[in-house]
């Protein structure tokens, strides 16, 4: 098993640092043979490079990300399945979860909307850890709502799902809203890694350069939440807190993320409607 694991992480090494690549070798095993990695560790004979595996790493070597391959991934407790219509869950939008666990701990009925759902990975943490709650998921991509009900049913929750273009439509009112809309502006592709920018949706990652905030501002206009919790771009955290405070919004906290990066906002308004 060990000169597999060596065999396939110095196949991936031209592509990834060895530790990336090392947990890759782990994944594809897990995958490809069912087991977990102390039950291949321990007393599995299992040694066969196959042609699959072959295939699976030709894949990893063009960047194409591990859980589009697979179909699915482990996030926040969930099992998600992942197509190309949504975009893969980070190890941010998890403290995302955290921050907003924290604020709301003492709150039991909450009525909550995750705007830009994508795969449903937000409103299905919240609802999992917070059963009492209502959770509401919006997007505007039919395959993305799709896979976010598929999630529900794969992961046993019940959350309401809704198709609309923020920008546009109209929302009730809630008790909390947490988006991570598009946020990247489009000068910054050049910098982005290949496994995201040629496989990741790009209608959910980009915004134009002469208004990276309009998705922020949108949902902040419409003031129908006492609670807004954003995953934001670090490079307009100033520019957030400033629009928020024009609007009115209290309580506004920046939060880094596990990298240093700020990451986090949130705000709370007295809301109207």
């Amino acid at each position: 098993m060990i000169s597999l694991v060596r065999h396939i992480t110095g196949l991936l090494s031209a592509a990834y640092p060895e530790d990336e690549a090392r947990a890759l070798v782990w994944w594809i095993l897990e995958e490809t043979t069912g087991l977990t990695r102390t039950q291949l560790l321990t007393g599995c004979k299992f040694t066969t490079f196959s042609p699959h595996m072959q295939a699976i790493v030709d894949r990893l070597l063009k960047k194409e990300p591990i859980q589009y391959i697979f179909g699915h991934t482990l996030w926040c407790g969930l099992d998600l399945r992942l197509t190309p219509a949504t975009l893969i869950p980070r190890p941010e939008t998890a403290e995302l979860i955290d921050r907003i666990n924290d604020q709301m701990v003492n709150d039991q009925m909450i009525k909550c909307l995750d705007i830009g759902t994508g795969s449903g990975c937000i409103a299905l943490a919240l609802k999992q850890q917070h059963p009492d709650w209502q959770v509401t998921g919006l997007d505007i991509s039919a395959e993305a709502l799709k896979v976010a009900r598929e999630n529900a049913a794969r992961n046993g929750l019940e959350v309401r799902w809704l198709q609309a273009d923020i920008l546009t439509d109209e929302i009730e009112r809630y008790d909390l809203i947490v988006s991570n809309p598009p946020y990247i502006a489009e000068q910054e592709r050049p910098s982005m890694d290949r496994n995201v920018l040629d496989y990741e949706p790009h209608s959910a990652l980009f915004v134009p350069d002469d208004d990276p905030l309009r998705f922020y501002r949108r949902i902040a206009e419409l003031r129908r939440a006492t609670w807004l919790f954003f995953e934001i771009n670090p490079r307009y955290a100033d520019e957030m807190q400033q629009m928020m405070q024009a609007l009115g919004y209290t309580d506004i906290e920046l939060y880094h993320d596990s990298y240093g990066t700020t990451r986090i906002l949130s705000g709370r308004i007295a809301t109207e409607g």
